[in-house]
């Protein structure tokens, strides 16, 4: 791939907004924003005249101007947009969680993801998995799988002492959580492919599994993988007695709004994963690792840097402070740097770097393809009332 890399961004929402922020500050590498597209005409229009960025109609067109296609759309496109990106010869970059189960492929109003058998699901999105490793892999496409939590300051010291030091992780506990999606559609199992499981544990999960990749290359010259995992989740926000006061969304029509993983390595070692809609305060998340020489902790929202008190929130009107913070009256625990922080910046300067460079990136399709593995296994799991339940891992990474 030549040193300079044109990039074509599918998607206008909040991870396009962000990609479009970071990929402006990547250094040491020649990096242009060739296009830019998505579904609707006038999102598509009017982020592109916000940018500077040109527009295009469709993906197809997108990649006949580009040498990698950064993907931020929903995630039930994001299967079709990998496949003819990499077809057409290009890299691709893709947002989390990577696919995922989203009903049938007529869209049905009445279906209720959470009724449906879980088992097929696990067996279709397999097939989805399998489909896009060989894509990726018959057409020797670069791949990035932009899962933040692996590029926050955090997990990347954690990564320089596993590798320094040759550490046993034993166990690990990450949680994301907060009050509820912005996204009108994420409460519909067809958009979205699942609740509080895929949409907000595939980080934490994510960030886990990597660290466990990492010791494994460390240690014994290969990844230690997940083997299975014991899940339960949860409708808090639709229980008959749930007593609502209007801080936390409840329109949800037929996702959990509370998960729970265990996650068994072929090691034998764990980690836990905790992640609902029910949390006040901002978003919350953080990874813990417990070693056999070390213990970290690693606060990634919030990060700690700093903390406003303002007396009257409507001084603060177009002040950000944290995401998913309710109010900023009192005392917030700001966020001032958070493309870093939360490792957006570093995922993207690491794609960028590894694409030129022809090698392979920290968080790459092995990665996303064992993590979204390991949710729809969780989904078996929980349907199970918790049973442990296998998690497949059919490919090579």
């Amino acid at each position: 791939m030549q040193h300079k890399l044109k990039i074509g961004v599918v998607g206008t929402g909040f991870a396009g907004e962000c990609h479009v922020r970071c990929l402006r500050r990547i250094y040491g590498v020649d990096v242009e924003i060739a296009g830019v597209t998505s579904r609707r005409e006038a999102s598509r229009t009017a982020f592109g005249r916000r940018h500077g960025i040109p527009v295009f109609d469709s993906v197809e067109k997108l990649l006949d101007a580009v040498d990698i296609l950064d993907i931020c759309s929903p995630p039930y496109v994001h299967e079709d947009h990998i496949v003819l990106a990499a077809e057409a010869g290009k890299g691709i970059i893709c947002e989390k969680p990577l696919t995922g189960f989203f009903g049938p492929e007529t869209h049905d109003p009445a279906y209720r993801g959470d009724r449906d058998d879980k088992k097929n699901m696990l067996t279709a999105v397999t097939a989805r998995l399998e489909r896009i490793a060989a894509a990726v892999s018959t057409n020797h496409s670069f791949f990035g799988y932009a899962e933040n939590f692996v590029y926050a300051p955090g997990l990347t010291k954690e990564r320089e002492i596993l590798t320094k030091t040759g550490a046993q992780i034993l166990r690990m506990t990450g949680e994301e959580s907060h009050n509820g999606s912005a996204s009108p559609v994420y409460g519909i199992w067809q958009q979205a492919g699942g609740g509080s499981l895929i949409g907000k544990g595939c980080h934490p999960l994510g960030g886990m599994l990597y660290l466990k990749r990492v010791e494994g290359l460390v240690r014994h010259g290969k990844p230690i993988r997940p083997r299975s995992v014991s899940a339960r989740t949860h409708q808090i926000t639709r229980l008959p007695n749930y007593r609502d006061a209007g801080m936390i969304r409840t329109d949800y029509h037929d996702i959990e709004d509370y998960g729970f993983m265990h996650i068994t390595f072929d090691d034998g070692t764990v980690a836990d994963v905790l992640t609902s809609e029910l949390s006040l305060g901002g978003i919350y998340d953080y990874v813990e690792i417990y070693a056999n020489n070390h213990r970290t902790r690693c606060n990634i929202s919030p990060s700690g840097l700093m903390d406003v008190y303002n007396p009257r929130a409507k001084q603060f009107e177009d002040i950000y402070l944290l995401e998913k913070i309710s109010t900023t009256e009192g005392w917030t625990p700001a966020s001032p740097a958070e493309d870093t922080t939360m490792g957006y910046q570093g995922e993207l300067q690491d794609f960028l770097t590894a694409a030129a460079a022809g090698t392979a990136p920290q968080s790459d399709l092995g990665l996303a393809l064992d993590t979204t593995a390991a949710v729809y296994a969780a989904y078996v799991s929980d349907a199970a009332r918790g049973q442990e339940t296998s998690i497949p891992l059919t490919w090579e990474i």
